[in-house]
């Protein structure tokens, strides 16, 4: 089953200048861009660009190819899936470096990507073997059934931070449920957000048509979002851009699944383990450089253990290794690009402006910037108001439990939150407390299993609208259905 061990599911040449639409690699008519190695500042590849145009008629063909899809039998649905797993698995190492390279990361963090995409296609392929509606009440005589079928075309707009998990989680269960998709991955990370997959599911055997890959900019998104023809969004980014593509679902009475950002909290009370929970901090704070959804952005540590967690967070900033994560001898990579690097820059410094100590880091060379602890931090700093999208812990005090409540719930929402303490009641008391989706005890907020409703309120996004049971009730819709033997005699 699936590809030879010899065959490489990743060579550039395929995609030079071109996207994937209807199996095909096909020139863009909005042009082509390279996609740099944030590391090394090398080109690694370059890859088409979609216009509008492109996008339009990438969604033509999918629209097309769709139906048969929805008919096909679920166990052979099912199959495309499991064969795409099985590819995943068998070029592990191969994918997993790319996605270093490609984003920035760690090695660990694209092994990461490489394993949780193995489990996003088993999940998938369970979907289409699960019972797809239920029979209703009805008056004798009459069959009632109401049954979820597919909306059609679903357009995915992915991040470029955690390119293949944050595309496959949507791209997979929609195509698993009969949709096609229409892939729009950031022109960053093209590769592990859209060619990638595009790759594994020719091998797996989907059929053509189904997942078109489209990176494109705002233009190209806007196309998608609007076309008549795709009558879903499943779209995670920026709250910003969140506001914009809800605005022009709205107006187009589209469906929108979005999975935004927010400031997500870390409680530890002033019984917690201080080694224990001062590593929790760190690693929820400076994975992948702070460029998650869910990393610890506020750092509510007690007044009594403060000074603590605060020595040793800065004894791990100034030894922590940055570089090309690649190399497997590093805890940090580079940020993605100069952009992005520049706008986390000016939230420390603009903190420091407003009160806050710079306790470690806020220096930078090239694209790597140092691990950094801001202490002093309170609501009204733009790295307590914002999201920073960095690496940074921002430590912020408080001396009672209602107190913490106050602080982790000032602003806009949330994705996760945690609370570190062996007080395991009072630590659930807090939790349950929380304006967050997502809220875990002694942990970090950085968590995602796959099998679990992933979102949350205010800037979160819309709700627990992605990931295990949401999916169904996101990747299709309902239809009811009755059914009469004769029909009836009526009045008219």
């Amino acid at each position: 089953m699936g590809a030879p061990e010899s065959i490489s599911l990743l060579d550039p040449s395929a995609w030079h200048g071109r996207l994937y639409d209807t199996g095909q690699w096909r020139t863009a008519l909005g042009g082509t861009r390279e996609v740099m190695e944030p590391a090394t500042g090398t080109c690694l590849t370059i890859v088409g660009v979609a216009d509008a145009v492109d996008m339009r008629e990438a969604i033509g063909r999918a629209k097309d190819a769709q139906a048969a899809w929805a008919a096909t039998g679920p166990r052979d649905r099912a199959a495309v899936f499991h064969r795409a797993a099985a590819l995943f698995q068998r070029h592990f190492d191969e994918l997993a470096l790319a996605i270093a390279r490609e984003t920035g990361a760690i090695l660990a963090k694209g092994q990461h990507e490489v394993r949780e995409a193995v489990t996003l296609c088993q999940i998938a392929a369970a979907l289409p073997m699960q019972a797809q509606g239920q029979v209703l009440p009805s008056v004798p005589g009459r069959l009632s059934i109401a049954r979820r079928v597919p909306h059609g075309v679903v357009g995915v707009i992915s991040p470029f931070n955690f390119p293949l998990i944050l595309g496959l989680r949507s791209v997979a269960p929609a195509l698993a449920l009969g949709n096609a998709v229409v892939l729009k991955p950031d022109t960053r990370t093209p590769v592990s957000g859209g060619f990638l997959m595009a790759r594994v599911f020719e091998e797996a055997g989907l059929p053509a048509g189904l997942l078109q890959v489209l990176p494109g900019d705002a233009e190209a998104g806007e196309a998608l979002v609007t076309d008549a023809r795709v009558p879903m969004i499943a779209f995670t980014g920026s709250p910003g851009v969140g506001r914009r593509i809800g605005a022009l679902a709205g107006q187009h009475l589209k469906k929108v699944s979005l999975e935004l950002g927010g400031a997500n909290n870390l409680i530890i009370l002033e019984d917690a383990d201080p080694d224990q929970a001062a590593s929790a901090a760190a690693f929820g704070a400076w994975f992948h450089q702070g460029q998650i959804c869910m990393a610890s952005n506020r750092i509510l540590v007690h007044a009594d253990i403060a000074e603590a967690i605060k020595t040793r967070l800065v004894g791990k900033a100034r030894h922590l290794p940055v570089g090309d994560g690649a190399s497997g001898q590093v805890a940090l990579g580079p940020m993605i690009d100069a952009k992005q690097l520049q706008r986390f820059d000016s939230v420390v410094r603009d903190t420091v402006k407003a009160g806050a100590t710079l306790e470690a880091g806020g220096t930078f060379e090239g694209l790597f910037y140092k691990p950094t602890v801001l202490s002093g931090v309170k609501p009204g700093m733009r790295a307590f108001d914002d999201e920073p999208f960095g690496p940074v812990v921002n430590l912020i005090t408080f001396r009672t439990d209602d107190e913490a409540v106050e602080l982790a719930n000032t602003g806009q929402g949330g994705l996760a939150a945690a609370v570190i303490s062996p007080s395991i009641g009072r630590a659930m008391a807090i939790g349950q407390r929380l304006r967050a989706g997502m809220v875990h005890i002694n942990d970090q907020t950085v968590n995602d299993e796959c099998t679990n409703p992933f979102g949350g309120p205010g800037i979160g996004g819309n709700g627990g609208s992605v990931g295990g049971p949401a999916d169904i009730d996101e990747y299709t819709q309902w239809q009811w259905l009755t059914v009469k033997d004769t029909p009836p005699a009526f009045p008219f």
